[in-house]
This record gives structure tokens, C-alpha cells and sequence, in this order.
């Protein structure tokens, strides 16, 4: 095992991190642990300090008492009563209503305050997790009470997803924020970027000489990403019947997945490159006609289902707040192919879905069939060769696993396909983390690296318009077309049997179904 410590990470400069939703469940899972665990590396300024803001008629004494209430559970045995304490004291909370521009007034007072009670630089970190229809409002509201205006110091702002509902808002969005604000002050966020195991794929393709030769169409067949979910929507209706699975997910998580193992080399590992190269992936993705929406777009939506230790689930239509006809998919599936000279005719097959049968994100890069025959009819069952498979395993279980085939022991020469596995925990050991740790650190250095630009936000929505405009023109007719605890909708594997393939099978997720619930990320 390898001690990785704080890996040279430098403090981050003395600011305010101003949350806008501080009572909310992002707030309390992720956001303040991450503070916590940033301070334990000694990554944070002893005088940085946290503001909550929310509508709940809290003090700072009471929205403390909750907290450490909260966030201890959150932790379980990452807590400390000690550590907790260098934390909890520079904690701070401002009662009011989002819409009111008055309150604006005093929160600016009030940071004010803050920065010469903690005598800390006026440098604000204003993280919005908060409904996306209140984005733009409350930007607006901040750039009138002059609180995005910079001299000595610095102001910036996380945007939570999702960064518009389609592609118009997004352009709106980004319009209104260009307004008011420079690009390098805004950073939206997707928080698999933060994920050790996404940075790495970067690590794995351009450090490592016996990788990056074989990257592309000659020895690739195809790619595979998929998202899964043991959850349904839980008591998130409200808005996952605006958005679906589609909205949810694609244009995000698995898109920034296809461009960081699709991009092209970057000259040097900063924002402007990295997001370069990024952008490029997104801007050559063939955009589909409705003609191709039909066959290269599924979408499905849970029916009930009963999971392997007993537990009966309900159908989506079913769940608190969900209309009993909703046409809401829960499950989308995508084949998407890039027009250059690295991806020339393979496709990239993307799925995600909710109530699946375990809690995984994987990227499988699946290996053309080796063109020697020698050994075809050394398997038992006399079938084809088979291809080996490259898995990225993201979450959980996080590492990385090949395929091969291997001579069996025995005096026949016959073949056996087996693993070689790399585990993260194993070689590395745990490192306490909710995902949100470098992130965070990062905005308050000034690292956009690896957030969102707003070129990226836009050509991601270009990707998956051409599906939503053909899914809201057709309503699926089928739903519910896949039970709680399955793998998704049939429609979905013949995609891939279409063209000669199949999803590749998690099995360890198949062993180990769960139906209990899992901390989201």
C-alpha cells in the first residue's frame, strides 16, 4: 500500500464559502464533510470560514446544533468531536428569502462581518445548491448588491447541475451569467470530476506507453459507459418529473465520462487545455436525425419488482408525487458515434438508469477479435475466440480490470478468459472523501481544470436535443417497460444485438443485488 498523503496539494487562500441551500441535503451529506475533511489535511486556511444561507428561521447557534447533529451521522466513524470543533466555530448562518433583494444588502453586511471577525480576506466562494430555476435569480440579485465585483480580492460561484433544462435555457443561462460575471469566475460543477477514479482515466491513457498506441479504431470495436442506480426517485419527484433520466444524467456525468476517454492528448494538464480537448470530443459526436432517434435512443421507465432478499418496490408511477400516467423515463440509453480519425465506426453505448439491479458506474472499452484463429476451437464450447475488454470500474469497488485468454492447465491446449484486477483500496488504502473535496479546493484556488466550461454545457445539450425533441414529440407508449431489479428495458439490448454486440454483464453486481438504500453521489 502506498501513502499518498495530501499528494502536494497546497492550502487554499482564506475565504468565505457561502452556501446558498445550507439546510438542504447536499449541504449536510457532502458539502460541509467536504469542508471537514479539507481542514483534517490541513488543505483549508485555519481562517476559512462558512456561511449557510437558507430560508429556515435558524441562528447561527441553532443552524450549528443542527449541523453537528446532521453531519455527525453523515461521517458515522469519520467523526471527531475535536476536529469537529476546529470546524464548527467558524460556521455561520443568514436567515432570508432568495427573492428578496433586500436580504442581499445584509448578507453583504453580514459577510463583511465575518471576514473581520475570522480577520480573513474579503474572498467569497458562493456555492449555489439550490433548485436550477433560481440560478439566474440569484446571480442577478448578488451582481446588484455589487458582491460579484473583485478588486483586492476574489468572487466566484459553483453552479450545481443541471446547467439548464435543454439547450435554449442553456444558452440563456449562460448569457445572463456572461453578464454579470467573467467565465473564469463561474464553475460548474459535475462532481464525477472529482471522482479519483475519472481523473485517473487521463493518468491511465497518457502515462502509460503500452495504452495510448492501441486507443483507436484499429483495435477498438466498441465503448461502453453505464450508470446504474439501485434507487428510485425517492423524494426527488418533483423534479425528476421535469427532467428524466436523460436530462438527469447524459449531458453531464456521462458525457464528461465519453470526452475524458475520447479526448485527444492535451499539451499540458491545465483548464484551458484539458477543456479544450474536451470540447473537441463533444463538437465531432454526430448529432442524430429523428430517423436515427428511433433506433440509436431507448428509454424505459420502472414497473414494480421484487429484489432477491424479499423487498417489493413500487412502479415509478406509483411513487409520492409522481402523476399516475407519467411518461417520465427512468432508464435512457444511448449509441453515439464521433466523426474523426481516433473513433472512425466505433460506437459508444451509454445507459443509465434507476431501480437497477446494483449501484455501479463502469466504462468498458472492448477490444477488437484478435485475427488469429489458432486457438478458436480450443474452448470447450468451439465458439469464437473472445475479445479481451478493458473495465474502468469508477464506483464502486474502484479500480481497473483486463480480460484475457489464457492457456488452461491440462495436457489440451485449451482457453480460459481471466481477470487481472487493480484495486484502488488495496494499493492506495481509503482516503475519507465524498467526491466534493477537490472540487471545492480547487474553485477556491482559482483551478477550473476540472469544471465545466460554457462551450463544453452548450455542445453537451446539442448532443441529446435531437432526443428530446423526437421523445416529446412521441410519448413512449410502453411504460412501464422494465421491472424494478432489472437490467432495463428489452429494447435496449436489442440496440446492441443489432449490431452484433452486448452489454457487458457486471457480475458482481448480479451476485450481490441490493435493494436497501445507498448514499448517493
Amino acid at each position: 500500500m502506498i501513502d499518498v498523503g495530501n499528494a502536494g496539494k497546497a492550502e487554499a487562500p482564506a475565504c468565505v464559502m457561502v452556501i446558498f441551500g445550507g439546510c438542504g441535503d447536499l449541504a449536510k451529506r457532502k458539502l460541509i464533510p467536504s469542508v471537514y475533511h479539507l481542514l483534517n489535511r490541513y488543505l483549508l486556511s485555519s481562517c476559512c470560514s462558512v456561511l449557510a444561507v437558507d430560508i429556515k428561521p435558524l441562528n447561527t447557534d441553532s443552524y450549528r446544533d443542527y449541523l453537528t447533529n446532521e453531519v455527525s451521522e453523515v461521517l458515522g466513524e469519520e467523526y471527531s468531536a475535536d476536529k469537529w470543533g476546529n470546524l464548527i466555530n467558524n460556521v455561520h448562518y443568514a436567515q432570508g428569502d432568495f427573492n428578496n433583494p433586500d436580504f442581499y444588502q445584509q448578507l453583504s453586511n453580514t459577510l463583511q462581518e465575518i471576514s473581520g471577525q475570522h480577520q480573513c480576506p474579503q474572498n467569497y466562494l458562493f456555492y449555489l445548491s439550490i433548485p436550477p430555476s433560481l440560478f439566474a435569480a440569484v446571480a442577478e440579485k448578488l451582481h446588484a448588491a455589487k458582491l460579484f465585483q473583485q478588486d483586492a480580492s476574489w468572487r466566484r460561484v459553483i453552479i450545481e447541475k443541471p446547467f439548464g433544462h435543454d439547450l435554449q435555457s442553456a444558452l440563456e443561462l449562460n448569457r445572463v451569467l456572461h453578464t454579470m460575471l467573467e467565465e473564469e469566475q463561474i464553475y460548474r460543477i459535475d462532481h464525477y470530476l472529482g471522482k479519483e477514479t475519472v481523473q485517473n482515466i487521463l493518468a491511465y491513457r497518457f502515462s502509460n506507453s503500452t495504452i495510448e498506441p492501441i486507443w483507436n479504431f484499429r483495435y477498438i470495436d466498441h465503448v461502453q459507459i453505464t450508470v446504474s442506480e439501485v434507487l428510485g426517485v425517492e423524494t426527488r419527484a418533483g423534479y425528476y418529473e421535469e427532467s428524466g433520466a436523460l436530462r438527469d444524467m447524459i449531458p453531464n456525468h456521462l458525457l464528461t465520462l465519453l470526452s475524458l476517454i475520447a479526448m485527444e492528448p492535451f499539451n499540458q494538464y491545465d483548464a484551458r487545455s484539458l477543456r479544450d480537448e474536451q470540447a473537441k470530443v463533444l463538437r465531432a459526436i454526430q448529432l442524430m436525425s429523428p430517423e436515427d432517434v428511433l433506433t440509436h435512443a431507448v428509454r424505459g421507465q420502472y414497473a414494480e419488482g421484487t429484489y432477491p432478499d424479499g423487498k417489493k418496490v413500487p412502479a415509478y408511477r406509483n411513487e409520492p408525487g409522481v402523476a399516475t400516467n407519467s411518461k417520465v423515463e427512468t432508464y435512457a440509453a444511448l449509441r453515439l458515434t464521433i466523426d474523426s480519425w481516433r473513433w472512425a465506426d466505433v460506437p459508444f453505448y451509454i445507459r443509465t438508469g434507476k431501480r437497477m439491479p446494483g449501484r455501479y458506474t463502469e466504462i468498458v472499452v472492448q477490444y477488437k477479435q484478435a485475427p488469429n484463429a489458432a486457438f478458436q476451437n480450443s474452448l470447450l464450447n468451439r465458439s469464437r475466440v473472445p475479445a479481451n475488454k478493458l473495465v474502468l470500474r469508477i464506483q464502486p469497488n474502484e479500480g481497473i480490470s483486463m480480460s484475457f485468454n489464457a492457456k488452461q492447465p491440462g495436457e489440451e491446449p485449451g482457453l480460459a478468459t481471466v481477470d487481472m484486477n487493480f484495486s484502488y483500496a488495496d494499493y492506495f488504502g481509503s482516503t475519507p472523501s465524498t467526491g466534493y473535496e477537490t472540487l471545492i479546493l480547487d474553485a477556491m484556488q482559482g483551478d477550473a481544470t476540472l469544471f465545466k466550461r460554457s462551450d463544453s454545457i452548450e455542445l453537451s445539450w446539442e448532443v441529446v436535443q435531437p432526443v428530446l425533441d423526437v421523445w416529446a414529440a412521441l410519448p413512449a407508449r410502453d411504460f412501464p417497460n422494465y421491472a424494478a431489479g432489472s437490467w432495463g428495458p428489452k429494447s435496449a439490448d436489442e440496440m446492441l444485438r443489432d449490431d452484433g454486440r452486448e452489454w457487458n454483464p457486471c457480475r458482481k453486481c448480479d451476485a450481490q443485488m441490493i435493494s436497501k438504500p445507498v448514499a448517493g453521489d
